[in-house]
């Protein structure tokens, strides 16, 4: 989310959020564990899952989402503020819940990602957690344009390649790597525990995953955990250090 202009990429049909949105409050330890909190979801797209997430809150919790443009579908139940950057408009600690849901790989090079992060351990509160979601650089097929193996190139090729398919004048998404998200995560002062495969099973009964995800999913579990290196998505649950 750097000032420089981006494409814009928010899915905005509600079929495809609810389903997410039911996933990302599972992981974070289901409706009671939202009752009464302060949340910001960052990038919040179409509005749904700040929505919902608002239901959840209550009357004595409260949302607030931000995001580069506003193309909102649900606008009731929570307070949007539109940002420049990457930068968040809130005071240190104010927030018990942080929503990254498929922004990181947005918001610039690896070196914007860390402020990303930075800016979510600030405004966290002791004690609050994250929820990050992620697609994985060594996804088969890039979600963004659908072409395989875009993010697997050299930053260079991957504009050419995606005006050769006809998918648009350019590529700006920094898909990271497991390793990556660690590495930023850490120096950004937080601690992140891999939720990956627990938000694969989850995808499993909600919607229809991707073939990869399909394919781990149906593995014997010693083998599942191995195979999480073709997960399309990785999901990490992120809290300040001590």
């Amino acid at each position: 989310m750097t000032g420089v202009e981006r494409r814009g990429y928010a899915a905005l049909d509600e079929s495809s959020r609810q389903p997410k949105a039911e996933k990302l409050v599972r992981l974070l330890g289901g409706p009671d564990a939202l009752r009464g909190k302060q949340i910001l979801d960052v990038g919040c797209g179409s509005g749904h899952i700040a929505a919902a997430l608002a239901d959840l809150a209550g009357r004595e919790g409260d949302v607030v989402a931000v995001d580069l443009r506003d193309e909102r579908a649900v606008r009731d139940g929570y307070e949007f503020r539109q940002v420049a950057g990457t930068e968040l408009p809130f005071a240190d600690a104010s927030m018990d819940v942080v929503v990254s849901n498929h922004v990181i790989e947005h918001v610039g090079e690896p070196a914007d990602q860390l402020v990303h992060l930075r800016e979510i351990a600030r405004v966290l509160r002791p004690g609050g957690v994250c929820y990050l979601a992620a697609p994985s650089r060594w996804t088969l097929v890039e979600p963004h344009v659908r072409l395989p193996l875009v993010s697997w190139l050299p930053g260079p090729l991957r504009s050419p390649y995606v005006r050769l398919a006809r998918r648009g004048s350019f590529y700006d998404c920094e898909l990271p790597t497991r390793p990556r998200l660690l590495r930023l995560a850490a120096g950004a002062g937080l601690e992140a525990t891999e939720r990956t495969q627990d938000a694969l099973l989850e995808i499993g009964r909600l919607e229809r995953p991707p073939l990869s995800a399909r394919l781990v999913l149906a593995a014997p579990a010693p083998l599942r955990r191995a195979l999480l290196r073709l997960s399309p998505t990785l999901v990490f649950l992120l809290r300040r250090s001590a």
